[in-house]
């Protein structure tokens, strides 16, 4: 697998909230998004999903609770929980769908 810069990889991105689909390791899919500091609209997989902040920071909604997640920080959503993004969070950002 070749060295991914992920910051210098979503400065590319054409737009914010969307992401690009890296690789695969093992049954685990690695995506990569710059966030913008907007809101991003709740949702809910069939599958765990790790949120891996790079740089910046992740406000993310999990039911009525605000969790913060920092750079070099993680969150696990688990299979079914609905999650959103809340206004404010900025850098970029992982995705690892499990």
């Amino acid at each position: 697998m070749p060295l991914l810069d992920f910051v210098a990889i979503a400065a590319q991105l054409p737009g914010s909230w969307t992401s690009t689909r890296l690789g695969q390791v093992g049954p685990a899919r690695i995506k990569v998004l710059r966030m913008d500091e907007q809101a991003y609209e709740e949702e809910t997989h069939d599958y765990n999903e790790g949120l891996l902040v790079i740089s910046g920071y992740l406000h993310l909604r999990i039911g009525d609770q605000a969790i913060r997640v920092d750079a070099g920080q993680m969150y696990l959503v688990e299979a079914g929980t609905a999650h959103g993004v809340l206004i404010g969070s900025q850098g970029t950002l992982v995705i690892i769908d499990l």
